[in-house]
């Protein structure tokens, strides 16, 4: 009786320390889903900035190539894209935060797009 209620001890232990290490594991994803074969450099200006710990965002409307506006769909919707970086505390630390990307700021950003073709990609380099 004894050895079971220490095997039941040792089985709620694991689970436990499983469950700890498997979680953020689990939050964080791998960046197979960006075409690393594929770098595009965008120029836009920000919609929203995105602070969250694994990944900061920004989020962004295209500038047309003739630079004279924002570039839009068929149907006269602005174009969006977004970028994920480092975590929010990482890219403060480069300089990149809400205050230093208020809405309106006009940047450039090269990036890996998704493979699926959505607008949004995973920066390389600086801003």
């Amino acid at each position: 009786m004894t050895l079971q209620f220490r095997s039941g001890k040792l089985v709620a232990a694991t689970a436990t320390l499983l469950a700890a290490f498997v979680t953020p594991a689990f939050s964080h994803h791998s960046f197979a889903m960006y075409d690393q074969n594929k770098t595009v450099t965008l120029t836009g200006a920000v919609k929203q900035f995105v602070a969250q710990a694994n990944h900061a965002e920004l989020h962004f409307v295209l500038l047309a190539p003739d630079r004279k506006g924002f570039a839009k769909t068929a149907d006269g919707k602005y174009v969006e894209w977004g970028v994920e970086m480092a975590g929010a505390a990482a890219v403060a630390q480069q300089g990149i935060t809400a205050q230093s990307f208020p809405v309106g700021t006009v940047f450039s950003v090269k990036l890996n797009p998704l493979r699926d073709g959505s607008n949004f990609g995973s920066r390389i380099g600086a801003i």
